[in-house]
């Protein structure tokens, strides 16, 4: 029985005077991204300097104009990166970048020797302030947390006195939602008083949802409580750094700035430790949809997931909002029909408001499109033309395969523009199926030899084929059908090849199911790698066909 009476229920707020619920987000707030930072340090294969710069360079370009780019007091690698940007001028004049760092002299120093001729900077540093985390791992009582936090402040403040560009201090209560509201409100007051902001030049306060506890209407509720408790409100930027533990982190964010949050930090596509950090880019597009300007230059959003993937190294789901490959695509039948017709609709009518059944949104407006038939131009990549093998066909083409056809596919959409699905199963057919010259596989016969020989060759194979028209057979052994055929044909064609892959699959289910095998195969003389492709009811002739395509594509007959 699952065992749910070992958790509690985390406390709500007892807010009854709460007024975010009869608020609307109007406006984008102040976006940071922390995607080289709390994103890079959550990646299995974190990201080397050159891609760290690539990705700062990409969100410049989308129009963040906060950057937290990572804690270099604690990094060799995040140290150099920073002074990278810094020695090569690579960071405008009207964007801050953020670096994080605890509240410890040595640590302090370091930022402030890896920041050294920055124009300006927000330094950020934290402390962990949750009721567990005083008890389980710090020890401390409220006042010694405080201390941490306002020393750590005093520390930031004269060094920055010293320093030739502007410095911005952020503190973050780490664990907040954790927190007692009247604690947080207590370590973050010490902060402000200490720091001494002014409207001029506020502090930024971030209170982060560190582990996403309960539902996004408390989240709101302390960020609303917090907001109108503030000593001299107008000298705090509120800033949210909400995670994605119970997959509400879009919403714990919409619902802090309806509670007067100003700023959100958060990482593209949702990166981050755990689940991740909240989807800056889902939150920018969801404004988008409601006629908001999300102040990000978000209009090309293949070009986002094709750097993110690149430099993360973690592929975007096919249902991820907005950027995934299926969000804009029906597979209904009645999906379909209301689209088109709403389409339809909004053309008749000359509408310049969007308005259409089942998309929230005009793809074409972040450079996607909606298509219920997938069409290939010679725009589209290898992944568009491994799909429509894949959705209207059935062939699963390996991933290594999904280049090499789609650079017959793009010499065709090339001269013609679209290419229909019906062409490119032709195409295939004629480049993988029917490659049946020189050599042309007939039969094949298998004799399993186990029992009978102490060696690993223990499959016997005889093969008829034609090479020109003319009938040949050979007898081989090996440790299976297909190692058995490769052998004979390399000593019947006098030829050297090796596989360096193979796949198979269904391509029906029931009865009367066909198989699909491919072959990936080395000409070792040349050097040479293609694919070949069988298919029959039966898995080993379909690998052999696969066999004898690949060689006839390699023209080794």
């Amino acid at each position: 029985m699952l065992n749910y009476q070992r958790y509690r229920r985390n406390p709500v707020v007892d807010y009854p005077e709460r007024e975010w619920p009869n608020k609307e987000i109007e406006k984008a707030p102040i976006w940071c991204s922390v995607d080289l930072r709390d994103g890079n340090q959550a990646l299995i294969d974190p990201m080397v300097v050159q891609e760290k710069i690539e990705f700062f360079n990409y969100l410049i370009k989308l129009g963040f104009k906060e950057i937290e780019i990572g804690f270099p007091a604690a990094s060799q690698i995040e140290f150099d990166f920073l002074r990278q940007l810094i020695d090569r001028k690579l960071i405008p004049d009207d964007v801050t970048v953020q670096v994080l760092t605890q509240c410890r002299e040595e640590l302090l120093d370091r930022t402030f020797e890896a920041i050294e001729g920055c124009k300006q900077a927000v330094v950020h540093i934290y402390n962990s302030t949750s009721t567990l985390q005083r008890d389980v791992v710090f020890g401390m009582d409220r006042e010694q947390i405080i201390n941490i936090a306002v020393e750590g402040t005093k520390m930031v403040k004269e060094r920055a006195k010293n320093f030739p560009g502007k410095i911005i201090l952020e503190y973050s209560p780490e664990s907040f939602t954790g927190t007692e509201l009247d604690f947080a409100l207590d370590i973050c007051t010490a902060v402000q008083e200490a720091w001494e902001p002014t409207k001029e030049e506020p502090i930024i306060i971030n209170l982060p949802s560190t582990v996403e506890m309960n539902t996004p209407n408390v989240y709101a509720d302390q960020i609303e409580w917090m907001n109108k408790h503030f000593k001299n409100r107008e000298t705090i930027i509120l800033s949210v750094h909400p995670h994605n533990d119970r997959g509400t982190g879009v919403a714990s964010a919409e619902l802090a700035l309806l509670a007067g949050a100003d700023r959100v930090e958060g990482t593209l596509f949702g990166n981050g430790e755990r689940t991740g950090n909240v989807d800056i880019l889902n939150i920018a597009y969801n404004m988008f949809s409601q006629g908001i300007n999300p102040e990000l230059n978000i209009e090309h959003v293949n070009e986002s997931i094709e750097i993110y993937e690149r430099c993360c190294k973690i592929p975007i789901h096919p249902r991820h909002p907005y950027a995934g490959k299926l969000v804009f695509t029906a597979f209904s039948g009645s999906h379909q029909d209301a689209i088109n017709k709403g389409v339809k609709a909004m053309k008749e009518r000359n509408s310049e408001i969007w308005q259409v059944p089942y998309l929230p949104i005009d793809p074409a407006d972040i450079g996607r499109e909606y298509e219920p038939i997938v069409r290939i131009n010679s725009q589209s990549g290898k992944g568009g033309v491994a799909f429509v093998m894949d959705t209207y066909f059935g062939f699963k083409l390996p991933k290594g395969m999904h280049k090499e056809f789609a650079n017959v596919i793009q010499k065709i959409s090339e001269k013609q523009g679209e290419v229909s699905p019906d062409q490119i199963m032709e195409s295939f057919r004629e480049e993988y199926l029917n490659q049946k010259e020189p050599i042309h596989f007939r039969k094949l016969r298998v004799d399993d030899l186990s029992g009978e020989t102490q060696s690993d060759f223990d499959t016997k194979v005889l093969v008829t084929y034609t090479n020109n028209g003319v009938e040949k057979s050979f007898e081989a052994i090996g440790n299976g059908p297909i190692d058995a055929v490769k052998r004979g044909l390399q000593e019947e064609l006098s030829i050297d090849i090796k596989i360096l892959d193979y796949e198979e699959h269904a391509l029906q289910s029931g009865s009367n199911s066909q198989a699909a095998a491919y072959i990936h195969l080395l000409d070792v003389e040349s050097g040479h790698v293609t694919y070949g492709v069988g298919v029959s009811s039966n898995i080993t002739r379909a690998s052999v066909r696969a066999i004898f395509s690949a060689i006839n594509r390699l023209k080794l007959g």
